[in-house]
């Protein structure tokens, strides 16, 4: 169970937090779309994952109608067809390929 605003430490209270610097692999038009959107939104592409996966983690959308609609059309693009039925089946393509 999450704790509530009160029970949470001082510094998570102030939105101090430690960053860390990772080296993710991501699907090269999805980085393009969210880099993109990122710059139109004027965060850091880290600052919108972030948003992303806090908001996911409590189950709530991250995105308004007009940030969907702007979302499509950075998608269209930058080519990126696919959607969340790809999730987790996505494969690199090989030197053969």
């Amino acid at each position: 169970m999450r704790p509530g605003k009160s029970e949470r430490n001082t510094e998570g209270a102030r939105g101090v937090v430690e960053r860390v610097q990772t080296g993710v692999r991501m699907e090269k038009r999805m980085l393009k779309v969210l880099k993109a959107f990122a710059e139109l939104k004027d965060l850091s592409l880290g600052d919108l994952l972030e948003g992303i996966v806090l908001h996911a983690f409590e189950g709530r959308g991250p995105f308004s109608a007009e940030s969907l609609k702007q979302i499509a059309e950075l998608s269209r693009i930058y080519g990126l067809d696919l959607d969340a039925s790809w999730s987790h089946r996505l494969t690199e393509r090989t030197d053969a390929d």
